[in-house]
């Protein structure tokens, strides 16, 4: 028996799944054109290690607490203490019998789908410098030809129409045109800078996208899986201000359009927050000592909190450069910093670094189900697929799983699967979430940013050792009140 609800907090998605969802706010940046301040900094020596103790003391309380108090908690008081956690507690409370199969996981289980073929299209960007994105395609690619064997949307096997842009608005308007007169249910936007949305609106056909790039995405006729800046943005003002009680912070990030843009949403959150802040700006690529002299310089006033913005290569530097400067000031980064190679690169200079979009690692039937999908287009054996190695490509294969996934619900509610019934499903059912499990789906929460469906991220600690946690208190952290 398949159910259709989501399933329970007792299965958190593993933390490379979330990963994918929140590790591409720099990216959307990437592709806007906000100007900002830079501020130049001076090298500085190596001096000391980095302390060990700060993160030593939390490894004891994170196995222990969290998951003994949630099932405790959950049936006799938290709906009425915490609001915040319904959309993750409402289905908490069913997936209890022994013998039922969440419906997130329940895709090998389906046979191949039986009824009438569904066409979806994919727009997404490939071919151009900065632009080139394959791996979406690969992805979504594989994710349908393993849906066409379990399931498919509802029992409707599906039909995928690529098109490819190339960053210009002339060639987003002739996908447009070009999918749309094919007949299709449901546009699909990989990466798109300049989706046509007066021409899909005017076929009557339904948008659903990875994440917003440009501000027009936020208010557009479309929804969009994750938030992109503005949500991860907003999640760090939350915890800096309520889990931290910061008053100041530090913020350390490269000087280029679209880091400049991440570094503007930031920002623009702490001041919603009440947070003073600083930032201090650096190149793309810095030696040792430059990245020294940056975290350096972000700590010179002693903030409460430092926050990271860089990326890749800019992770590691500014980990070992926190590390070898001795600074014990904790440090909020995105979730590519947590990537398996860089960890395994810094080990433990990452000790009090904390990683937005990230939980603790589980093996879950969805982490099998990921990897067995992917693998044959990526030409290697499931078990060699790093769902924590997957980038934007594996975002797009969570978005159609989630969609698969809420597809067995709406026929389970008697529906019947179309891209628009699909759209409305989860643009209106409450108590959904993105595949496998987390964070929930909010579609219109915000009432600045509609087409935005996700507000809320865990945050995740490195651990003594080369484990990454989730940090107590920090399980669901909403963006809603700080977005910017």
């Amino acid at each position: 028996m398949y159910r259709s609800h989501q399933p329970s907090s007792r299965r958190r998605g593993a933390r490379q799944l979330g990963a994918l969802l929140v590790s591409f706010g720099l990216f959307a940046a990437a592709c806007g054109s906000d100007d900002d301040e830079s501020s130049t900094t001076d090298p500085a020596p190596v001096e000391s290690d980095a302390p060990a103790e700060e993160p030593a003391e939390e490894p004891a309380d994170e196995p222990a607490e969290e998951p003994a108090e949630e099932p405790a908690e959950e049936p006799a008081e938290e709906p009425a203490e915490e609001p915040a956690d319904e959309p993750a507690d409402e289905p908490a409370e069913e997936p209890a019998e022994e013998g039922e199969v969440a419906a997130s996981a329940s895709f090998p289980n389906l046979d191949p789908p039986t009824g009438e073929p569904m066409k979806v299209a994919l727009v997404n960007s490939e071919g151009t410098p900065g632009l080139d994105f394959p791996d979406i395609r690969i992805n979504v690619t594989s994710t349908i030809d393993y849906l066409n064997q379990h399931g498919g949307f509802g029992n409707r096997p599906i039909e995928l129409i690529d098109c490819t842009v190339n960053g210009s608005p002339e060639t987003s308007q002739a996908c447009a045109q070009e999918v749309t007169g094919e007949g299709v249910e449901l546009v699909l936007l990989g990466l798109d800078l300049f989706p046509d949305y007066a021409t899909y609106t005017a076929a009557d056909t339904p948008v659903i996208g990875m994440l917003p790039i440009l501000p027009g995405d936020y208010a557009a006729n479309a929804l969009f899986l994750t938030g992109g800046n503005a949500t991860t943005s907003g999640a760090m003002a939350a915890a800096a201000k309520e889990h931290y009680g910061a008053t100041t912070v530090g913020i350390v990030s490269a000087d280029n359009a679209g880091a400049n843009a991440s570094e503007a949403a930031l920002t623009a959150a702490l001041d919603v927050a009440g947070i003073s802040h600083t930032t201090v700006k650096g190149g793309d690529n810095e030696t040792d000592a430059g990245y020294q002299g940056l975290m350096r310089q972000a700590a010179s006033d002693d903030p409460d909190l430092l926050i990271s913005l860089y990326a890749d290569a800019g992770c590691i530097g500014t980990i070992r450069g926190r590390a070898a400067l001795g600074i014990d000031i904790p440090v909020i980064t995105t979730s590519i910093c947590a990537d398996a190679e860089i960890i395994e690169e810094v080990g433990d200079d990452a000790l009090g670094w904390v990683f937005v979009g990230i939980e603790t690692d589980q093996m879950t039937p969805e982490r099998d189900i990921l990897q067995e999908m992917l693998a044959p287009g990526l030409g290697v054996d499931p078990s060699e697929v790093d769902p924590n190695a997957l980038g934007l490509g594996g975002l797009g294969a969570v978005l159609v799983m989630s969609l698969a996934t809420y597809s067995i619900g709406l026929v389970d509610e008697g529906g019947e699967v179309t891209g628009a019934s699909l759209y409305e499903y989860m643009k209106t059912t409450p108590g959904l979430a993105q595949w496998p499990d987390s964070p929930p789906v909010e579609c219109g929460a915000s009432p600045d940013y509609p087409a935005i469906c996700a507000f809320t991220f865990p945050f995740a600690e490195y651990q003594e050792g080369g484990g990454v946690l989730t940090v107590p208190g920090l399980e669901a952290v909403s963006s809603l009140d700080y977005l910017p």
